[in-house]
């Protein structure tokens, strides 16, 4: 139980009896990832079996950015290895404007995946929470997973027309907090330098080279694609069941087309993305699918 004086005391203890799924939103550094650790410890404390869903795709903190992941949180020694995700599904992108349809099925997905498997399942969510995407990104996922409490993190009042909308039209059950007065914001030098390490890690050197087909894409190709244009995509490596295995970069030479992954032995397809990615730098640049396939 968390002691008086302790971060978010009064809150983690109306949160330590919750059953199912608690779902955390607010804007970024807020602390929500550091909430949501400090409730699985608890939980896992209280002797529940525990899963973390992280939904933030530009500041992951289970699994690669641009990607939504499942964690198993078993044990105390589990929070030094929460960057190994369990489990993965592939977005394509580290911001959720025009990908806001993958991004919820992907958190859903994942959700259910865990709720089978566990007590207590802490969905954290992106810091988009403000207009027309972060309502609908929220709206779709309290409709969806079915928390049965939404931690909702603010500095003001925010978050009050989204967690408005919650209640109105979902019944949504809802908790308040501020951040702690210790937390340091990061700012985006330092966002950016975390999101380049954790492609590094995702696709540390030496990659191996697979050449693949024309035909193994989703979203499938138009006839007579310029396959130069896939050079430096971002992909995600799927297997024959809708898991994301792990990322690759395409590369185009000879009229060649290869898959540069660790994943490369049990893939099955691989699904592009929004987003290219520079193997030297791991620095990202975005684009539209709409772009990569018409040129417009």
């Amino acid at each position: 139980m968390p002691q008086a004086g302790e971060p978010h005391a009064s809150l983690r203890e109306r949160v330590i009896g919750e059953q199912g799924v608690v779902m955390i939103v607010g804007a970024g550094d807020t602390g929500k990832t550091t909430l949501a650790k400090l409730l699985m410890a608890d939980a896992l404390g209280a002797g529940k079996s525990v899963a973390l869903v992280d939904a933030d795709l530009g500041r992951s903190t289970v699994g690669p950015p641009a990607c939504v992941g499942l964690k198993w949180v078993r044990s105390p020694d589990d929070f030094s290895v929460l960057h190994e995700a369990d489990e993965l599904r592939f977005v394509g992108s580290t911001q959720p404007q025009g990908v806001v349809l993958p991004h919820v099925v992907a958190a859903a997905a994942l959700v259910e995946v865990a709720r089978a498997g566990a007590d207590f399942v802490v969905l954290d969510t992106t810091g988009v929470v403000s207009g027309v995407v972060g309502q609908t990104i929220k709206y779709h996922l309290m409709e969806l997973c079915a928390p049965s409490l939404v931690v909702a993190m603010q500095r003001g009042r925010e978050m009050e027309p989204t967690i408005g909308m919650l209640e109105r039209f979902l019944g949504a059950r809802v908790a308040r907090s501020a951040p702690h007065a210790e937390l340091i914001p990061q700012g985006p030098v330092e966002q950016r330098a975390g999101r380049i390490e954790a492609f590094r890690r995702a696709l540390a050197p030496p990659l191996p080279r697979w050449r693949v087909q024309p035909s193994v894409f989703a979203p499938t190709l138009p006839d007579g694609f310029d396959l130069k244009r896939l050079h430096g995509m971002l992909v995600g490596v799927q297997d024959d069941a809708g898991r994301c295995l792990g990322l690759g970069a395409l590369e185009h030479a000879e009229h060649s087309l290869v898959v540069a992954t660790h994943h490369g032995e049990v893939m099955r397809g691989l699904r592009l993305g929004s987003l290219r990615i520079d193997l030297d730098s791991y620095d990202t640049t975005r684009l539209r699918l709409r772009q990569l396939s018409f040129g417009i």
